[in-house]
């Protein structure tokens, strides 16, 4: 039997709470007066405002218990894009938010906000200025994506008004900021191993980063303009900077930021695909043998080759979407929390 939520609960559940936007979108939330449920496999912290349930997401069981008595969910738990286990893609991204889903309908939950991402319509080919009515890549280009699309494709046709539980999907692009585990670590990495030296392709593709702030504020803009009687339902949102920006000078301004060099040799992109292709087919033929993790994956070479940049209009339009932090103000507060990455340190 579902529970019947009052009006004004401002009680949500963070699924994934203790991921890189999981956290900075839990902190947001408490700072609103939401009082917080956080669900996720490991992780665990304290906060004010904040009760920690470690679980699996697979595991209906324990989602019904941290879900009970809550109108609102945020799913944002995912493995790494970076991950090359195509089971725990398949387990967390679909069999994970059918879990959820079935779990929210069961416990009585109105509102399910996902995390999809804006590569469900990316192939590998230029994306400029891309609205949400792109179709979904037929060919993707790694797992990440391709079981991306299976769980948005869930959650948004779960979307039921009749049933009074309403869905929505934000997707963010280019995620960074402070106490990011990906983008900015492994850029550091691979300019201090001396291979952050080229620029594949000309260089003038243009991409959107996306800070964290804007993505949670995204996020919960969604949540508080989703209604029975709101353009929301069952529909996806493209959340970024707004501000497309060349994807070497975006790296550039980072490393430079950190004391490390720009990147200045140029590669022909058609080069580096192909290799990056020829490593990938290698991968797969020796993986029963042994285990290869090539630095260039064909996504990896895409994302820094090609435009890919995505129109927010839809947002601004159906939640008044603005993003607060600008890129310049973004990149300065992201360079900054990371002191210990500097050159000299």
């Amino acid at each position: 039997m579902a529970t019947r939520i009052r009006p004004g609960n401002k009680r949500c559940a963070v699924i994934g709470g203790s991921g890189f936007l999981g956290r900075h979108l839990v902190e947001r939330l408490v700072q609103k007066g939401y009082s917080v449920a956080v669900f996720d496999i490991a992780q665990r912290y304290e906060l004010p405002g904040v009760t920690f349930h470690q679980g699996d997401l697979c595991d209906k069981q324990a989602l019904l218990t941290v879900l009970k008595d809550v109108p609102l969910v945020f799913h944002c738990a995912s493995p790494s894009p970076a991950c090359d286990d195509r089971s725990l893609f398949q387990k967390v991204n679909v069999e994970g938010t059918r879990t959820i889903i079935d779990a929210c309908q069961e416990a009585g939950v109105q509102k399910l906000v996902l995390t999809s991402s804006a590569s469900v319509v990316f192939e590998g080919t230029d994306i400029k200025n891309g609205k949400e009515d792109l179709p979904y890549a037929k060919k993707p280009i790694d797992y990440y994506t391709e079981t991306k699309i299976q769980q948005e494709k869930i959650v948004l046709e779960a979307c039921s008004k009749e049933k009074g539980f309403l869905t929505v999907a934000i997707r963010p692009h280019g995620i960074f900021g402070p106490r990011d585990p990906q983008l900015v670590p492994i850029l550091v990495d691979t300019a201090r191993r001396g291979k952050m030296k080229f620029i594949i392709g000309d260089g003038s593709n243009l991409v959107d980063f996306t800070y964290v702030e804007n993505v949670v504020h995204g996020h919960i803009l969604a949540a508080e303009h989703l209604k029975a009687d709101s353009a929301l339902c069952g529909k996806a949102y493209h959340i970024t900077n707004d501000e497309p920006i060349r994807f070497w000078d975006f790296m550039s301004q980072v490393l430079v930021g950190l004391g490390y060099s720009a990147p200045r040799y140029h590669l022909p992109y058609a080069l580096v695909y192909g290799i990056a292709m020829l490593l990938w087919l290698l991968t797969l033929l020796l993986r029963p043998l042994v285990s290869i993790k090539p630095t260039f994956t064909p996504m990896r070479v895409a994302l820094a080759g090609t435009h890919h940049y995505y129109s927010c209009s839809r947002a601004k339009r159906d939640m008044g979407y603005e993003p607060p932090v600008s890129l310049k103000e973004a990149v300065a507060r992201t360079v900054a929390s990371y002191p210990h990455l500097r050159r000299e340190a």
